[in-house]
This record gives structure tokens, sequence and C-alpha cells, in this order.
């Protein structure tokens, strides 16, 4: 399993389809999974749009651009709602508890809007899509950096709910307004759900009683969930780019996975700039070109030249940073490309740079 995790704007997704193609270039079966919330992979692997359930990238999609392709690749769009819904149906006693908390409105905001959910719902699709599926390789493209953090804690977040004393006061026996509010508060809300028609106390308290079936469950799934980001068959992707803050938060993340005990499986640098004047001086590129384009020509594009040397001495110096800060190696080196990369051959061309 891989996870891609890095700053925003790097190419992470791009990256994360990549890799997804490329591994299935070389014949396995291959999931891909966004929760980026711009939906940029759909794009990048060809299509038009993700839906929240695998779809099967047609080999005549890849035909048809002249890609040779062995393998499979399934990719899918993370739907935070449905995977609730799925997670809950799982772990329901019953039939008629499974209406109660999908049909209750604290459920729905619950499910879709409380923090953490959506990084919840990726490892928990993560975990099913390894355990119940029969993929070679499974690749997550997460949100941009810092929110790849709240990924990493959703579940140790999720379990600290489900263990802690708040859920116990909501679980408990007896009046639940009277036990968060004390009598006065209780009759107020007793009034706003007579003038509104919401009765928001007993939303909470039919949600806390139909959810006390699936609390027991959902928490040994919650730390099977961890458990499995620290898997060793887990590796986490680092996409970064040669510019300075991007790099920045890929030493970031590097520190975090560290201290974590998450596997890193290498660092991509997006991207980068390659020498232009190829060693010569500006003036020796201008007598070079001139005889074909003309000494006014030439010297502008010598000095064009010479600012994209610039360019490539930064990159260089970042890239050494980095091997240094991250002790790696070998970084995956992608160069910096003159086209957007949307469609399934600039995938494969870009697959070509991380799996050369």
């Amino acid at each position: 399993m891989c996870v891609c995790v890095g700053a925003g704007g790097v190419g992470k997704t791009t990256a994360a389809a990549a890799l997804a193609v490329g591994m299935a270039m070389r014949g396995h079966k291959v999931a891909v999974v966004t929760i980026d919330p711009a939906r940029r992979l759909a794009a990048a692997l060809g299509m038009r749009r993700l839906e929240g359930e695998l779809v099967r990238i047609k080999p005549s999609a890849f035909e048809a651009q002249r890609v040779s392709m062995p393998g499979e690749v399934w990719a899918m769009t993370l739907d935070v709602k449905r995977t609730f819904d799925e997670i809950v149906a799982r772990l329901a006693p019953d039939e008629r508890t499974l209406k109660e908390i999908l049909a209750n409105p604290i459920y729905g905001e619950l499910s879709s809007a409380v923090a953490g959910a959506q990084e919840l719902s990726a490892v928990a699709k993560l975990y099913e899509l390894s355990h119940e599926h029969d993929f070679d390789l499974i690749v997550l493209d997460t949100p941009p950096s810092r929110n790849a953090l709240d990924f990493l804690e959703a579940p140790t977040r999720l379990l600290g709910f489900l263990e802690g004393r708040a859920l116990k006061v909501f679980l408990a026996p007896g009046g639940l307004a009277a036990r968060l509010f004390g009598r006065p508060t209780a009759i107020v809300f007793a009034i706003f759900a007579r003038v509104t028609g919401v009765d928001l106390l007993g939303d909470l308290s039919a949600f806390f009683r139909s959810l006390a079936g699936v609390i027991d469950g959902f928490g040994a799934r919650t730390r099977r969930v961890a458990a499995l980001l620290r898997d060793p068959a887990t590796v986490f992707m680092i996409t970064t780019s040669p510019e300075s803050e991007p790099a920045r938060e890929a030493a970031f993340l590097a520190r975090t996975l560290d201290a974590r005990g998450m596997r890193r499986g290498g660092l991509i640098i997006n991207r980068v700039h390659s020498y232009a004047l190829e060693g010569h001086s500006v003036e020796r590129v201008r007598e070079l070109l001139a005889p074909a384009a003309g000494e006014r020509l030439a010297a502008r594009a010598a000095a064009n030249l010479a600012d994209f040397d610039v360019l490539a001495e930064r990159d260089r110096r970042a890239i050494a940073r980095l091997q240094r800060e991250l002790h790696v190696a070998h970084p995956l080196l992608v160069p910096h490309l003159d086209h957007d990369v949307q469609d399934l051959a600039a995938l494969a061309r870009f697959a070509g740079y991380l799996l050369s």
C-alpha cells in the first residue's frame, strides 16, 4: 500500500496516478484513490469524473494512446458520507438499528461535516480495499501537507472519542439534557422544540442510543485502521518540488512519519530544472546560435538559457539539502515539463521517471 503525501501544488495527485499507471504497466492490478477536494485525479487519468466507487480504466483507453497495459488500473474518488454509511451498515447489530442511525439528522451532519471525517473515511476505505479485494497495490492521494497530518491522526482522535468520558456521558441512562446542561437549560431546549419543531435533544438522545450498538465494533475497526498505517506493507511517498516552502513541508512530514513509526517509501522531487547552458558561457552559447538564429535572437536565447541555469543551480542545492535532511540517497527526480499531464500517455511518461 502506498500513501502519497506532500504540500499542495507540487504534483502529488499526478504522482499518485503515475505510480498507479506505472505499476499496472508492469503487470500489476492497482487501485488509486483520491481524497483531494480539488478532484484532479480524474483529469490526470483522462476521465471526465470519478465516482464514489471503483471504476476500471478501460484497456481501450490505453490502447488509444499507445500505452502498453498488461495490468489493471482502478480508480475512485472518496465519498465520505457513503463510506461512513457502509461502515455503520457492517457494524449495526440489526436492520432496525441501522435504519435509525441512517435516518437520524445528527448522524447526517456528523458523517460528512465532522472534523476528520474525510481522513477517517480514507483510511477506512484503505482497510476495506486491502482486506476485501485482490489488488497488488493501492495508491492513496491525500489532501495537501498539513491536512495530511489530519489523515494520520484521524484514527487516534476517533479512538479518543470512542473511549473517552464525553461519550460515556451521552450513552449513560437518564435525561440527556439534564446531564449535559441542567434543568433550566433543558427547559429552554424544550421550548425551542415546541416553537421550531426541531427536537435537537431528542435527536441527540435517539442518535446515541442507536449508536450504542456499534460503538465496540467501531472502536475495534478503528484500531485495525490505525495499525494499517504502521504496517510494514504500508509506505508513505513524500512528494515535493525544489522550491523552499514545499521542501520545508517535505522535511516536516518526514520527521512526523519517522516519529510515528510510519515507513517512508521514497522521496519524489517534481519540476526539477536542468542545466540549460550545458557548461558553456553565455557568450559561447550566443556564438554557437548566431549562425542559425542571427545575432539578436541568439543573444536573447543565450540570456534566457542563462536564467534557466540559475533555476537549475537552485534546484541542485535544494535537492542536496533534502537528501541530507531526509537521509535519502536517491530521490526520484521528475523534470520540469513544458506541458500539463492531462492524459494517460503523459502519465505513462511521468511514471517512467518514477520507476526507471
